[in-house]
């Protein structure tokens, strides 16, 4: 009498199991399956994308900014054809053109920018050192962030141009003045953006530090400033912007003493001898540089620092 038939896994128990290849295989044939393939596939396809991105040039970053402000300026020689207003009062685009051609020539357009940027730059990382270690300890000690919280927010929110009356009379008419006026305008906003940073920080991240032994300095510099670095970084925009506006107030109203020639001192300059292309001229050079710096220097650090953490595909960056 024949014997049943012996199932394959119980002849060969070493073999590959044909049961299971049978049922991936279907699976596979199945229109889910095939889904699926297709999902994964789309997937790679597009982190295959996203890494070429990174490695193009990316023309509508470059080209939308210049197309916005040829946009603008024929708004602006459109309303100057129109002659609404005297030519004297509100001169074309060609005419402060013209006027920043000739402040080239004399030298001035390059000594203005230079002093001016030299001022807010070292004003700026001056008032970086000294706010970074504030702002940390304020953050990690809350007596003292309660004490000290309010008059730093109050500070922030005071015009820094206050500040120029105080510091001629305190430093004269010197670059003291000038740097006073700008840290005043910098560093409370900087120690405000830190300490909202690290609010924003989950709790388990100084849990961590603890469990691996880190001291207080190590949790502050190793643990809580890089996880804080997305408010921290804010605080820094928004520093160099007050210090910025602080300077060229500074530089308009302290004129004279031993105080250079910067930007604010050229717009001044145009107010007293009433000419607007003179005016118009700084106005854009100081609207220029800043435009820069948050291109050259802020735009590419918040962009790393998005793409570091995930958030770049969502930012409109």
């Amino acid at each position: 009498m024949p014997s049943n038939p012996t199932p394959l896994a119980e002849a060969h128990p070493d073999a590959p199991d044909e049961g299971h290849r049978s049922v991936h295989a279907a699976l596979t044939r199945s229109s889910s399956g095939r889904e699926d393939l297709r999902e994964l596939e789309a997937g790679l396809d597009s982190l295959q994308s996203d890494a070429d991105r990174k490695h193009r040039i990316e023309w509508s970053r470059i080209l939308l900014p210049v197309a916005a402000l040829v946009v603008l300026v024929l708004i602006w020689q459109f309303y100057v054809s129109l002659g609404l207003k005297r030519r004297d009062l509100v001169p074309g685009p060609l005419d402060v053109l013209g006027q920043i051609g000739v402040l080239w020539g004399e030298g001035k357009l390059q000594e203005a920018v230079w002093t001016s940027l030299q001022r807010g730059l070292v004003g700026f990382l001056i008032s970086v050192a000294i706010a970074t270690p504030i702002g940390l300890l304020l953050a990690q000690v809350a007596p003292l962030r309660r004490a000290f919280g309010p008059l730093i927010s109050g500070l922030q929110v005071l015009p820094s141009v206050a500040w120029v009356p105080a510091a001629i009379i305190w430093f004269g008419l010197t670059d003291a003045t000038v740097y006073f006026v700008v840290f005043m305008g910098a560093i409370p906003s900087i120690i405000n953006g830190l300490i909202s940073g690290v609010d924003q920080i989950p709790p388990q991240y100084r849990r961590v530090g603890t469990v691996l032994g880190a001291s207080r300095l190590q949790m502050a510099l190793q643990v809580i400033l890089p996880a804080a670095l997305p408010g921290y970084l804010g605080g820094l925009k928004q520093g160099w912007a007050f210090s910025w506006r602080s300077l060229m107030a500074a530089e308009i109203i302290a004129v004279g003493g031993t105080i250079g020639f910067g930007l604010g001192s050229l717009l001044d300059q145009g107010r007293v001898l009433s000419d607007m292309t003179i005016v118009m001229s700084a106005i854009l050079l100081i609207l220029a540089v800043g435009i820069l710096i948050e291109l050259l220097v802020f735009g590419p650090i918040e962009k790393r620092l998005l793409r570091s953490r995930g958030l770049l595909a969502g930012s409109t960056r």
